[in-house]
């Protein structure tokens, strides 16, 4: 592009540059007085990678089988004297010398269909499309803007995009979480609200001092199949434990900022000079459930985001004016944006108890209309509000580098959109009154009896409300991979690989399956080049009864197997890969997760609610 054409580029309008294809029904870009333009956008900037390193492993590397001595110990198992594994970089260092297996293809089924490429339509001529609702076509987060899709096109939006990427600021956060973001997996990404009171549109609220701490964090989890999603909240006075920290520096250098314990979950950043990657750690502790990105704001992002969809609905069971937060409204439903939408969300005083856990209630009430304010047809139809929303939403997000690129953020929203509001829980940490208090209540603590079921819900992607009819043929569909004939366990060749299970596991396998099932044929292949949250057994279509017998042994279920290709072993013949993921529990023990979700206090995106 010449320095002329560039200049009449950067003038151009986004929002007067869309107009509506009446053969789809969509917006598109038009340049000029030309035809609509192809939605392709120019020159991308390449993805960051998907992969990442591994957290937790350590496994020996030398392949071994039953004619091989079982001598080997784990290098990295190492704990502390609370039985407390190291930190994530301790754990990271694997083993190098592990052969790099090489695969064969197989062809055919046996138990299970290989997963099909989701690639274009092999015919030359396109496929009538067919016209969408614009109500239906996006559904979007607050931390993320469906406005991407649309100004994702042409030059114009090209130059749009790259604009966007100067909005968003992005923290180096090492590997507390993941280097990039992946459409085919479940993901997890910890929402911080930072009460940090500086900046351009924060004066006037709180402390003018503040370091900014974690004051509203809400852990989303994706399904896999993204047919729901739960929306854990994280109360602020939540007594934890924050792990020691390594956070970078603006040298480049790495500093370990050292664990706290017994203290609230809001310190997790910002004291001591903490990361949003030390709260990304500490919900890791807290849960269990790892967290792979953080999207961060601050005061002045809910004033932007309700002004860009010219406000959002709220309903009030009773009448408030909040001498503390400036909030004055009327019992009924109302139309808050701005400084109001602001007072909304900062209020404590006027709901239930007064306390922190009836505002986050009404937090997520705010959330799930804003949500609905931002897939409604009124904005996903309008240029013009979908240009300010992106704006809006980029300007006010600070992010990890993983998901830092605009075009990132728009393949997150675009997972996002795929999650019927129906099926969107929002549900708060199990907790009680923290007895240490006394009478005062200041504090919370996990409540013993109900909060792990809600972190395993989270962990095994289980749903918090009914998705029957895709959950019953998906179940249907692993079930019959289990099903058909059986090799004998001798006949078994298989590698074993560390993919996030706890140190010293795959050794520990291969002894559990060479001494007490007969799988002689077996070695432990080491660390795998990547973590997995599930255990998978890769097989070829012709060693399927090899695959069904192990997951027979080892109580793997349907969905653990995967039809693919076999890797050769280190006497030069096929074997299948197992790796143990984070979901591993130890030689012999059970891999049944929770199946239905715990009975617990929550709400769903597509509900009206009213404050109280």
């Amino acid at each position: 592009m010449d320095a002329q054409s560039r200049g009449r580029a950067d003038n151009i309008d986004p929002a007067d540059q869309w107009v509506i294809n009446p053969n789809t029904g969509e917006y598109e870009l038009r340049l000029g007085s030309s035809a609509p333009q192809s939605s392709v956008p120019g020159p991308r900037r390449p993805d960051r990678g998907g992969g990442t390193a591994p957290r937790g492993r350590g496994d020996a590397s030398p392949a071994r089988d039953a004619h091989e001595p079982h001598d080997v110990r784990d290098a990295h198992d190492v704990r502390d004297a609370h039985g407390v594994r190291g930190s994530r970089e301790t754990r990271q260092n694997r083993d190098a010398g592990s052969p790099a297996p090489r695969r064969r293809r197989g062809g055919g089924g046996g138990g299970g269909e290989p997963e099909q490429s989701q690639g274009p339509q092999g015919r030359r001529g396109r496929r009538p499309a067919k016209k969408k609702s614009g109500a239906k076509k996006a559904l979007a987060w607050t931390a993320g803007g469906t406005a991407f899709v649309l100004v994702a096109g042409g030059t114009a939006g090209y130059l749009y995009l790259r604009h966007l990427e100067g909005n968003v600021t992005t923290t180096d956060i090492g590997s507390a979480g993941k280097n990039g973001f992946s459409k085919a997996e479940a993901f997890n990404i910890l929402i911080i609200g930072t009460d940090k009171r500086t900046g351009k549109g924060n004066e006037g609220y709180g402390d003018p001092n503040s370091i900014g701490h974690a004051d509203t964090n809400i852990l989303l989890h994706v399904s896999k199949d993204r047919t729901n999603a739960t929306a854990l909240s994280i109360p602020r006075d939540l007594i934890v434990n924050v792990p020691d920290c390594p956070t970078r520096q603006e040298d480049g250098s790495e500093k370990v900022i050292p664990a706290s314990d017994n203290v609230r979950f809001n310190i997790s950043l910002g004291q001591l000079g903490r990361d949003p990657g030390c709260t990304m750690r500490t919900v890791d502790e807290l849960t269990g459930a790892s967290v792979d990105h953080f999207m961060m704001v601050d005061f002045n992002a809910v004033k932007t985001l309700t002004t860009a969809v010219d406000g959002v609905d709220v309903c009030l069971k009773h009448a408030v004016n909040d001498e503390d937060s400036h909030l004055n409204l009327p019992a009924g439903p109302s139309k808050v944006q701005g400084e109001q939408a602001l007072a909304f969300v900062r209020t404590r005083h006027s709901w239930g108890n007064e306390g922190d856990l009836d505002r986050i209630k009404v937090q997520q009430q705010f959330m799930a209309s804003l949500m609905r304010k931002m897939s409604s047809g009124d904005t996903l139809t309008s240029p013009t509000k979908l240009v300010k929303l992106a704006e809006a939403a980029t300007k006010a997000l600070t992010v990890d580098k993983g998901i830092g690129s605009v075009n990132t953020l728009k393949d997150v929203a675009l997972e996002l959109k795929k999650v019927p509001p129906k099926n969107i829980s929002f549900v708060t940490v199990p907790v009680l009154d923290n007895p240490a208090d006394g009478i005062h209540h200041k504090t919370v603590i996990v409540n013993p009896n109900a909060a792990p079921d809600v972190f395993d819900a989270i962990k095994n992607d289980v749903s918090f409300t009914e998705v029957k009819e895709k959950e019953k043929a998906v179940k249907d569909a692993q079930a019959a991979r289990l099903k058909g004939s059986r090799s004998a366990a001798s006949d078994v060749r298989v590698r074993i690989f560390n993919g996030g299970a706890v140190g010293g596991s795959a050794q520990d396998t291969l002894q559990w399956l060479q001494n007490e099932k007969g799988v002689l044929k077996s070695e432990n292949a080491g660390n795998a080049p990547a973590e997995l949250a599930k255990t998978t057994l890769e097989f070829a279509p012709d060693q399927a009864p090899q695959a069904r017998e192990l997951a027979a042994l080892m109580g793997l279920p349907g969905s653990a197997l995967k039809a693919g290709e076999s890797v050769t072993n280190s006497q030069g013949l096929p074997a299948m890969t197992l790796t143990l993921g984070k979901d591993f529990k130890g030689a012999g023990a059970s891999f049944s997760g929770p199946k239905k979700p715990p009975s617990v206090d929550k709400s769903t995106a597509d509900k009206v609610q009213c404050a109280s």
